[in-house]
């Protein structure tokens, strides 16, 4: 069966399926179990990445704590590769984990620096949990700084080490990691699985993510899970998720959202295109006379369109918020920019601030 939805309702689905409609979630563990990842990432124009992005579904209810205490209390939540997950994905990656590293080159600087490996696991074994820091330097083959690792080769040990579920990340000294061994950090009760079971099962996590997704997609690989669909006015082969389709007759409605460059609804860039008519630039690293709309700004989502992007940085001398721009895509009328008015003052009461005039 094929099912033939039109614009509108693929848009709704992806929303929905991002939690980004009327109907709020609850708290961070269930946002993380829905999208799957929640990205870290400490640019603070406005808030880091992670922050943002739980604002951005949960509401002004949400508090950084409640981060950090899924986290690191709770254990509800896991860090690896720059995102927090649900637990749940935990045995879906190990499969793939315990294979890694596959690049001849990083095999060949596990295998000169063994003994290297063996101090690190000992020394965490012995005094964890540890910074980095804590932890000394003994290579003996050097990995030069690539612009995202520096000349100590600790931090490189110990993301091998948690790329291969040897260590894992229990928490943080504001962005600095503190580290264990992942016997202690991780459940023991896990399910086990197949290299090939655990890859359906994160096919249908991401679908469940997305909602609705291209069936060869590259950004958003769920294969053939779901069930197929076509969408008015394209000529891409889709995959639905089902339980989003179940939902299609009991739509909340939309709201406004204001999403971090970060966020994940701003990943499959094709997919914004195709559905949305968004096509979306991220210029944080463009020169900035080539910048448009700005540094790190904002798209704003209003129910199931894109309709500006939001400039704007916190003045933390002055416990400011101030706004550069709200570009709007298309002219705003009186009620969109009332909306958008009233996000902006949830926005600083969230950030503790004062919203400048704008």
């Amino acid at each position: 069966m094929v099912h033939h939805l039109t614009r509108d309702e693929a848009r709704r689905i992806a929303v929905s399926a991002q939690l980004l409609d009327a109907q709020r979630p609850g708290d961070v563990v269930e946002v993380a179990d829905q999208l799957g990842a929640i990205k870290i990432d400490p640019t603070a124009t406005i808030a880091p990445a992670e922050h943002t992005i739980l604002w951005s579904r949960i509401g002004r209810g949400y508090e950084s704590a409640q981060l950090s205490k899924a986290v690191e209390r709770d254990r509800h939540l896991f860090e690896f590769d720059g995102a927090f997950r649900p637990i749940r994905m935990l045995p879906l990656m190990l499969p793939a984990m315990r294979t890694w590293p596959r690049r001849e080159s990083s095999r060949a600087w596990l295998d000169a620096n063994a003994t290297f490996r063996a101090e690190v696991i000992a020394r965490l074994r012995a005094d964890g949990p540890l910074l980095a820091a804590d932890i000394p330097d003994t290579a003996e083959v050097v990995r030069p700084p690539d612009g995202w690792t520096g000349a100590n080769q600790t931090p490189i040990m110990l993301d091998f080490l948690l790329r291969q579920g040897v260590v894992a990340v229990v928490g943080r000294e504001g962005r600095h990691k503190r580290w264990d061994l992942a016997e202690r950090v991780y459940p023991r009760d896990l399910p086990e699985y197949t290299a090939e079971e655990a890859e359906l099962l994160l096919q249908q996590s991401r679908l469940r993510a997305a909602g609705i997704a291209k069936q060869k997609s590259p950004w958003t690989p769920v294969g053939t899970v779901g069930e197929a669909a076509t969408v008015e006015g394209s000529e891409w082969k889709w995959r639905v998720d089902p339980d989003a389709l179940a939902t299609l007759d009991d739509d909340p409605g939309g709201r406004i959202a204001f999403l971090n460059p970060y966020d994940p609804m701003l990943f499959d860039r094709p997919r914004l295109a195709e559905l949305f008519d968004f096509e979306y630039v991220f210029e944080q690293f463009k020169p900035k006379p080539q910048r448009r709309y700005g540094y790190f700004a904002h798209p704003i989502l209003l129910g199931d369109r894109f309709v500006g992007l939001l400039d704007a940085e916190v003045d933390r001398a002055t416990e400011v918020l101030k706004v550069t721009a709200v570009h709007e895509l298309l002219p705003f009328d009186p009620e969109e920019e009332e909306i958008v008015r009233v996000e902006l003052e949830d926005l600083a009461a969230w950030l503790g601030v004062t919203l400048a005039a704008w």
